[in-house]
């Protein structure tokens, strides 16, 4: 499957005192591609209906990444499990890889904040059917 293309808005207040991203705006960076991801590929009442809270990330940093980068998040789901979702985010520069994040996110419904499974036909708007 293709992975999801997420633009990265590098802001002045993102570069830390040694003149690149500091590391914790990658947390937001994969947050937001995350979320824009599962908007674009779900219908709008399931994007209604739920919400996604981040169980875990680890991040491979590879490169550094500077204010005038052209940065894109590669978004991939990898698999679902109850109500967790398994995701692979590549921040790249043109054919560089920055960095690699994998993380894991529990879906939410929206009304009741408890853990909640996505029916199979949400699941295969962003899963091959083997995953």
């Amino acid at each position: 499957m293709a992975a999801f293309q997420h633009p990265i808005a590098i802001e002045q207040a993102d570069i830390d005192h040694m003149g690149h991203v500091n590391n914790a705006v990658y947390l937001k960076w994969v947050q937001e591609a995350v979320v824009d991801y599962w908007s674009s590929v779900a219908p709008p009442s399931a994007v209604a209906e739920h919400l996604w809270v981040a169980l875990k990330h680890e991040i491979t940093y590879l490169k550094p990444t500077f204010l005038t980068d052209n940065v894109v998040a590669e978004v991939i789901a990898e698999k679902v499990q109850g109500a967790r979702a398994f995701f692979r985010t590549v921040l790249r520069r043109g054919d560089e890889v920055l960095s690699e994040i994998q993380s894991c996110w529990c879906c939410l419904d929206a009304a009741s904040l408890r853990p909640a499974r996505l029916a199979r036909d949400i699941v295969a708007r962003f899963l091959p059917p083997s995953a």
